[in-house]
């Protein structure tokens, strides 16, 4: 991995961390049409994918998935070999025949691989900030996926007369506009497997639909759930209505 994109994932805690503690008070976030909004909405199987890409290229050296295995990767389209070839890339703690310490490769039962073994390690690595989890990000941060593809795409020139911090960026939705994390993503940055144009606009979008399925990834069953229960309240509430006609009709009658 080339120095930028191991010194660009690394700072990704500050931006995507200290936005969750914080209220985007007066930034402007878009609400796009994501595929996935609405009561029949559904996850855009390709678009995941790049988004996995994007993550294990750009993110996955600082910022760990702790609550997903390799496995979850079947649900999004990933075949089992693949899945399985994905997480033997991976080495995990293991112990030998001698019962010493050693490693194998990750199986596709396995967690996703964590950049470093403890937080100290990840916080002595970051400059003392602890690069955080991104399992849940997109539920975590208000506006998520739209917050995450906004804030991917709020850099901008700093604007005159304003007060930059040293070490800091200027980013239009992030709060107070100063923000610790350079510009992570750039055109061209990766290279997709299914050979979409990889701008800044697209990998934001892809990145931020992966991450609110990691988030949410139970969402289409959910749905699917809720409208077979809405149809059947609504089969319910006709019944219930003919058969208060009826009555009534019998009681009118007598």
């Amino acid at each position: 991995m080339s120095s930028f994109k191991l010194g660009a994932a690394a700072l990704l805690a500050l931006g995507l961390g200290a936005g969750v503690a914080q209220a985007n008070e007066g930034a402007h976030i878009e609400k796009l049409d994501w595929s996935f909004n609405g009561a029949f909405g559904t996850f855009d199987r390709a678009a995941l994918q790049r988004g996995y890409q994007v993550y294990k290229e750009v993110c996955a050296s600082c910022h760990s998935m702790k609550y997903l295995s390799y496995r979850n990767l079947q649900d999004i389209g990933f075949s089992e070999a693949e899945v399985k070839a994905l997480a033997a890339q991976y080495e995990v703690p293991a112990l030998d025949e001698a019962g010493d310490p050693t490693t194998v490769k990750a199986k596709p039962s396995d967690r996703f691989h964590s950049p470093f073994p403890n937080e100290v390690a990840a916080r002595a690595a970051n400059g003392g900030a602890l690069p955080p989890d991104l399992s849940l990000i997109a539920k975590a941060r208000v506006g998520g996926p739209d917050y995450i593809h906004a804030l991917l795409n709020g850099y901008h020139e700093t604007p005159a007369g304003f007060a930059l911090p040293d070490g800091k960026s200027y980013n239009t939705v992030f709060p107070g506009n100063a923000i610790g994390m350079p510009k992570p993503l750039s055109d061209d940055q990766v290279t997709y497997a299914d050979g979409t144009k990889a701008t800044v606009e697209q990998m934001s979008r892809d990145v931020a639909t992966f991450l609110m399925w990691a988030a949410e990834p139970k969402l289409e069953d959910r749905k699917r759930a809720g409208v077979k229960v809405m149809g059947f309240l609504g089969l319910l509430t006709i019944f219930t209505f003919l058969t208060y006609r009826k009555v009534r009709r019998k009681v009118q009658g007598h």
